[in-house]
């Protein structure tokens, strides 16, 4: 084949063949916020979209700049039984009541047009509407199922994955156990600790008052 034939067909099955969603993990890009999720194993990289979204990623962004994420888990790994290789993770505060936030409205897909492809980052909720709080999920291969649709409001995403798609495999690949329920089956054995989370792009804006789970830390110190 021609080299030059060559030059614009290799960046042409690179983009086919990426992720369906992809932004510069090394630089700001207008409209969104990237966080850097840093765990045990690696760092995961987000961009959480601000215009489409903008009450669930101030939410999510809020629980970055207060550090309520620095010291919890990704404490779920669901595989799908036909492609083990695909499904999602979640992590989040999990049940600690002391660093949730009250919760928000909720987003539907029918009104982002964010939808649930791989390398989605999207809110975890109980089984009702404006519920979500400091739960999330991550996607590995696209999960239409999780789209609003008719009466089903499906569930919050609010932006991707970019950079870290290798951290968010290998934890979707732990040993699992136990759970119920939806969740039966698929409850990470040794959670993940996410050991701190930042934002990359713009000014944090931390909420004021006291931060319930730090003080058992301040009375260690």
């Amino acid at each position: 084949m021609h080299p030059v034939v060559l030059r614009y067909l290799f960046p042409l099955i690179a983009l086919l063949s990426g992720p369906a969603f992809a932004l510069p993990a090394n630089r700001p890009t207008p409209g969104y916020t990237r966080v850097a999720i840093e765990t045990s194993i690696g760092t995961i990289v987000v961009a959480a979209d601000d215009r489409r979204a903008p009450i669930t990623s101030a939410n999510f962004l809020t629980y970055i700049d207060d550090g309520r994420f620095d010291g919890v888990t990704f404490y779920r790994a669901a595989r799908r039984k036909s492609a083990p290789k695909l499904g999602l993770i979640q992590g989040g505060i999990d049940t600690d009541a002391r660093r949730s936030l009250p919760p928000i409205k909720h987003e539907p897909t029918t009104r982002t047009g964010i939808r649930h492809l791989d390398a989605t980052i999207s809110m975890a909720r109980p089984d009702r509407a404006n519920s979500a709080m400091g739960n999330f999920f991550i996607t590995v291969g696209p999960t239409p199922n999780m789209d609003a649709r008719g009466d089903y409001i499906g569930y919050a995403a609010f932006g991707h994955v970019v950079a870290g798609m290798d951290v968010v495999k290998a934890i979707l690949a732990v040993p699992t156990c136990c759970g119920s329920g939806p969740m039966r089956g698929q409850m990470i054995i040794k959670p993940i600790r996410i050991i701190r989370a930042k934002r990359l792009d713009g000014t944090p804006h931390p909420t004021r008052g006291v931060k319930p789970w730090l003080l058992g830390l301040n009375r260690k110190g």
